[in-house]
């Protein structure tokens, strides 16, 4: 987390909401002779305390993971390069805007009879965001072929002991400063979802 704490000051409601609205982020655990990462989608249930999430069998984190492990998920969200130009005053530098989450917890490994509703779960968290389409459901899929690939992954619990959040947005520059900024980040930013950094820099997290 970025240690200037004008960057911190999203309360932990909005930290859940915005990582509960993500559902992705990378998993990260201790290991040997280096950190082990996977890109995993998630559920988060409404107060922030845990995460549900599978892994492959063959993914090294699953491996290493046969009851519980200290974890991280980072869930990152738009960002954007920051010229100097773009605040329309002198002596600035070179930045980068963007906003992060970090989940850090237990993982735990659960039985494979939690593995299907825990599926379901995740899908319908996607899936009612296209309505009208219909929601799928696994349902839909061939007995043999859904429990080959249940064979194929393994259920995880992620239990939340600490929520933090960078929501670095220019919020250490004037007002104006900052949404000229911001109108020069959603015509030529480089970054992903820059209307939505643009738009979160216009209102940024307040105390």
């Amino acid at each position: 987390m970025h240690p200037n704490p004008i960057f911190r000051k999203a309360d932990d409601a909005q930290n859940i909401a915005f990582a509960h609205t993500r559902g992705f982020g990378i998993l990260a655990v201790n290991g040997d002779p280096a950190p082990m990462l996977s890109h995993i989608p998630f559920v988060l249930n409404e107060d922030g305390s845990q995460a549900e999430l599978h892994l492959v069998r063959s993914n090294p984190i699953a491996t290493a993971c046969r009851e519980t492990l200290s974890a991280a998920i980072a869930v990152q969200g738009p960002d954007s390069y920051v010229s100097p130009d773009w605040y329309g005053i002198d002596d600035q530098v070179p930045t980068w805007n963007y906003v992060a989450v970090h989940l850090r917890g237990t993982l735990e490994r659960r039985p494979q009879e939690e593995l299907l509703p825990m599926l379901d779960r995740l899908s319908e968290q996607f899936e009612i965001q296209l309505a009208p389409k219909p929601v799928w459901q696994s349902a839909k899929m061939t007995e043999d072929v859904l429990q080959r690939l249940l064979r194929m992954i393994v259920p995880f619990t992620f239990r939340v002991s600490q929520i933090d959040g960078t929501w670095k947005l220019g919020q250490n520059k004037d007002e104006e400063v900052r949404l000229r900024a911001a109108d020069a980040i959603a015509r030529d930013g480089i970054g992903a979802e820059l209307a939505a950094l643009a738009a979160a820099m216009q209102s940024p997290p307040a105390e």
